[in-house]
């Protein structure tokens, strides 16, 4: 393909195959937490020629899933991130995990179509990548060091950018052309699709929506070094921190008070309409509102979904957001959606098999 996130134009099973009684395959529900299918007396899963992967690196976890050519996914499962030594046993251990799969299922490599990867920092359109600090990675080509490794075509993009492309085949976004993704965590991760293809820029750090400049006045230091971030505020982390600010400025009383602060937290009180905990989230959901209404002005989403630990929320997050954004969006970007992300945490595995279904040779 020509350009490297195309169009989601190939098949977009998204459904776990599973074998019912029968031994044969067919397809289940989209419940990805049942019981990963069996196979066949073969040793080969029943109905498909052809196996991809899809992998996402994170800081603690890499979860993999093992997809057939259609996208559906057959299992996955997590191996321990090992970042010690500047994450040198990252890509061994994963290519080792995937080897051991191959075994355990009686599959051969040749039935593997290739291998898509999803990491946390920018990465350029060959697969080079621009430093993962929480991998302790810096420079290299992620693309050609796992194919050497494995023998096996791989396609690399960042985490949040191949989040939304499972969020729009599988998830939250589909059927929608237009959307930003918003992950709401320890930091605020971001990805965008225009016109069905996912924003990339020259470098791979294209949607880098939380570290845009949000306040000069702003003394602590955010983890890219910079000061204002957006994602200072509009985390779990930044919302945390507003909560701290918001007890200490008041001796108003609060079930937030003698309990441990968290983002959970915050929001488990915002439903049981405590006063602070509803102050704290207003606050919050004006960053957020303000932070989206500029996003808007420049790539003119049809919806926003918001991911991440906070979304765990729920629906409860959104009237909010929904609120301050009105306030500060440009009349032509009024109409925005606002929508949770509803694959959670195997966005990143989905959308890495896009990565390869996308971009097929």
């Amino acid at each position: 393909m020509s350009e490297y996130y195309s169009t989601v134009s190939r098949s977009q099973t998204c459904e776990r195959r599973t074998d019912e009684v029968s031994g044969r395959s067919s397809r289940g529900t989209s419940n990805v937490q049942a019981a990963p299918a069996a196979v066949s007396a073969q040793g080969n899963w029943a109905d498909t020629n052809k196996y991809c992967f899809g992998i996402d690196v994170g800081g603690t976890t890499v979860k993999i899933g093992l997809f057939d050519e259609e996208g559906a996914l057959l299992e996955k499962w997590e191996i321990p991130t090992r970042t010690a030594e500047n994450g040198k046993n990252i890509l061994p251990d994963i290519a080792q995990a995937l080897r051991d799969k191959l075994t355990e299922k009686k599959l051969s490599r040749e039935e593997v179509l290739a291998v898509g990867i999803a990491v946390p920092g920018p990465v350029e359109k060959d697969g080079k990548v621009h430093r993962a600090a929480n991998l302790g990675w810096g420079e290299f080509n992620l693309s050609e060091e796992f194919s050497r490794l494995t023998g096996f075509r791989t396609v690399a993009g960042n985490d949040a950018t191949v989040a939304v492309l499972g969020e729009m085949a599988c998830g939250g976004g589909k059927g929608y052309r237009n959307l930003v993704l918003a992950t709401l965590g320890t930091g605020l991760g971001g990805g965008i699709i225009i016109d069905g293809q996912a924003l990339y820029g020259s470098r791979g750090a294209g949607a880098e929506i939380g570290h845009m400049h949000f306040n000069d006045d702003e003394t602590e230091v955010c983890g890219c070094g910079n000061k204002g971030c957006f994602e200072q505020y509009a985390s779990a982390t930044g919302l945390v921190r507003i909560g701290r600010r918001v007890l200490q400025e008041t001796d108003e009383e609060s079930a937030l008070r003698g309990k441990e602060l968290t983002a959970k937290a915050i929001y488990d009180e915002v439903k049981n309409g405590d006063k602070l905990a509803l102050k704290i989230a207003e606050e919050y959901e004006g960053y957020l509102g303000k932070g989206f209404a500029m996003i808007a002005a420049v790539v003119d989403p049809e919806v926003f979904l918001i991911g991440g630990g906070v979304s765990k929320a729920g629906e409860i997050l959104l009237p909010g957001i929904e609120k301050q954004y009105r306030k500060y969006a440009f009349h032509a970007n009024q109409n925005a959606e606002f929508k949770l992300a509803t694959l959670g945490n195997d966005a990143g595995i989905y959308g890495a098999v896009r990565l390869v279904l996308d971009n097929a040779e």
